[in-house]
């Protein structure tokens, strides 16, 4: 069994920052791809970047430029800076993790941008 813990969301200006922390843990853990997901108001969940152990990297054209995503295998935790947020960042933020059996997912945290 995994669980993941997700912390750094918040309410910041347009133009701001965020970062974005997920660790994992449980006994035995090996964990594959690490990534980021988020709901917006309208309900669709879309991948924002994802990284795998080998630290190959994927993002949204829409975070291109603004949002890095990292990770440490030795903590098994996933980064994901999110720099220059505009309003339509806005969302519920998952974080996800994927070992060799299954897909796992943390509670969300909420990322809010005023204009």
């Amino acid at each position: 069994q995994v669980r993941l813990v997700e912390s750094g969301g918040g309410s910041v200006q347009a133009g701001e920052s965020l970062r974005l922390s997920c660790a994992a843990s449980g006994s035995g853990l090996i964990i594959n791809a690490m990534g980021w997901y988020r709901r917006t108001a309208g309900n669709q969940r879309e991948l924002v970047a994802a990284i795998t152990r080998g630290g190959t990297r994927n993002y949204a054209d829409s975070v291109k430029g603004r949002f890095t995503i990292s990770r440490d295998n030795v903590k098994n935790t996933v980064y994901l800076q999110m720099n220059s947020l505009k309003p339509e960042d806005a969302a519920v933020y998952y974080c996800n993790a994927n070992t060799v059996s299954t897909n796992y997912w943390g509670q969300g945290t909420q990322v809010t941008v005023s204009s």
